[in-house]
């Protein structure tokens, strides 16, 4: 099975995601299930089986994180060797050179990316067009929207 890059930051974040789930939202779904069966006929016990529901939810997800944890390859940027390249896990200035909209990326995770907070993909258009570019290049990406050009201005490592 294939390894799926991670971030440090990524890795802790599902760490904790499953350790809530493990220890506090199991137990008290657990105890919502026992609290429903007092309550008699389970046929009719609408509160019965919303928590089975929800317990189902926990364990799929618990399932889900396992998973990706035992597939993760977590690197850590701060260790990388600061070549003026961009890869994964750094953040990047760019400016696009139609609109001089200046935008600032992460490059993360499947998992961890939300363009929201300026963090992308490892697999998304943009992340493969920058990839292996360094300061001062000129990355011609192919988006949904259309072609971009963006100038790679400031790469860090490590934030």
């Amino acid at each position: 099975m294939q390894k799926s890059p991670m971030t440090v930051a990524g890795e802790s974040n599902l760490r904790e995601e499953l350790t809530q789930l493990k220890s506090v939202e199991r137990p008290q779904v657990i105890a919502a299930i026992a609290e429903a069966r007092e309550h008699g006929d389970l046929k009719e016990n609408a509160e019965y089986h919303a928590a089975r529901e929800q317990q189902g939810f926990i364990e799929g997800r618990i399932q889900e994180i396992e998973g990706k944890l035992s597939n993760a390859q977590v690197i850590d940027v701060t260790t990388l060797p600061k070549v003026g390249k961009v890869v994964f896990g750094v953040t990047v200035n760019l400016i696009n050179l139609d609109t001089d909209e200046a935008v600032t990326y992460t490059i993360v995770g499947e998992d961890e990316a939300n363009v929201n907070i300026g963090k992308i993909s490892y697999s998304s258009p943009i992340a493969r067009g920058l990839i292996g570019k360094e300061e001062g290049d000129v990355a011609h990406i192919k988006t949904p929207r259309g072609d971009v050009e963006y100038e790679i201005g400031n790469i860090r490592y490590g934030e």
